[in-house]
């Protein structure tokens, strides 16, 4: 079955096992898929790659902190190179190490791959791919016992050919043009979870029902994974064991529900939806039995998304912008919640922002231990799309 219009061009093709989609259906999940884009889109450039091999070693970035930012973060540094773009990092459990997507010269999706995270002031070290090498890849996370990794890949899909020449055909029209395209990121049916030894090796595949399933990460004990599926029709989240057994669906409401972690102590899930204004992603919280259902967010001028844990203090951060000015690009910058639970129910509490540069700064995650912080921004010289790293402190 194939589809002509919409802001998902990468869906033109459906695996024949997968139901076919109603037209109400498919046009609810183009504009689930805009809220995503729209968030990513100004933070996220398609900018030609580096020259060469990475040289010489990581690079401040271009401004340093501002003052602002310098209430929080020190001794700011790039820790990616040699890509296209590179983003959505997370450390390893002995922080020696870290995973992301990144797209290559060579290839036109983003695969996955890991490297050592180097010292301030030493060379760029070399990277190691962990995907297969094709298929649009995404959501790669660490397990806690460091021994796999997981993430989300479409290298299945049996039209695989087609669709990267397709891809190829159109990057190569638009540099033709000198044009840049928004960036997207389509909800590829084909996309299905999988993890694979740290050290590579064959991959374990953990979903395969119909539909998209990615944007998994386990809990912190490893014995669950929680993620995102559209198998019911539209994307909401769901929770298995981390042999991916047992699976239960956590949310059912119209509009995409994505991008989940499991809070540390396992009680809880920070999500991105956009149920209440289309296109506006919100924050959430949710308890793992799927009660307690908690809007952290409420502005339908802004969009926010991208929540993670502080992994020892009640504290969330975000990314989010402004969305109030339709003439305006928003930028968006980083966010930090206080948050308590009393009596069984999550509270939000008092903010502080974390980052004004004027080029997006997204995704970011702390490390383990809680004292560093890892997010994508285009802060670069050439303003691609790397990631960075910081020492972080909490407010007093």
């Amino acid at each position: 079955m194939e589809y002509t219009k919409g802001r998902l061009p990468a869906l033109t093709y459906i695996p024949p096992e997968i139901p076919q989609m109603s037209p109400r259906r498919f046009r609810q999940n183009c504009l689930i898929a805009v809220a995503v884009l729209q968030a990513m889109a100004a933070a996220t450039s398609q900018l030609h790659a580096a020259d060469g091999p990475p040289k010489g070693p990581p690079v401040a970035a271009a401004a340093g902190p501002s003052e602002l930012e310098s209430t929080f973060l020190s001794n700011m540094r790039q820790v990616t190179t040699g890509m296209i773009k590179a983003g959505e990092g997370y450390f390893s459990p002995d922080q020696k190490s870290i995973v992301y997507q990144a797209v290559s010269k060579d290839y036109p999706f983003y695969q996955i791959y890991t490297q050592p995270l180097q010292a301030a002031g030493e060379p760029y070290p070399p990277t190691k791919l962990i995907s297969t090498g094709r298929g649009r890849t995404t959501c790669a996370y660490f397990s806690p016992d460091n021994k796999k990794i997981l993430f989300a890949s479409s290298h299945l899909d049996p039209n695989m050919s087609a669709v990267e020449d397709a891809e190829r055909k159109q990057q190569a029209e638009d540099a033709a043009a000198g044009r840049r395209r928004r960036y997207e990121w389509p909800f590829d049916p084909a996309t299905d979870i999988f993890e694979v030894s740290i050290d590579g090796g064959p991959l374990r595949r953990l979903t395969d029902a119909p539909g998209y399933d990615a944007e998994g990460a386990y809990s912190r004990d490893g014995s669950t994974i929680v993620f995102c599926s559209t198998r019911d029709g539209d994307p909401d989240l769901y929770v298995m064991d981390s042999n991916g057994q047992n699976v239960r669906q956590l949310t059912n409401a119209d509009g995409y529900d994505g991008g989940p972690f499991q809070s540390p102590d396992g009680r809880w899930v920070c999500y991105r939806t956009d149920r209440k204004k289309k296109e506006h992603l919100q924050i959430h919280v949710i308890g793992i039995d799927g009660t307690h259902d908690t809007p952290v967010t409420d502005d339908e001028n802004s969009v926010f998304w991208a929540p993670y844990w502080h992994p020892t203090e009640p504290y969330l951060i975000w990314t989010g912008a402004d969305h109030s000015d339709p003439n305006a690009r928003p930028n968006y910058d980083l966010w930090l919640m206080k948050y308590e639970v009393k009596d069984g129910e999550f509270k939000p509490g008092k903010r502080w922002r974390v980052t004004d540069h004027p080029t997006g700064d997204v995704l970011p995650v702390f490390s383990p231990d809680g004292k560093q912080l890892m997010w994508t921004s285009n802060r670069t010289p050439e303003h691609q799309s790397q990631l960075f790293i910081a020492d972080f402190k909490l407010p007093e």
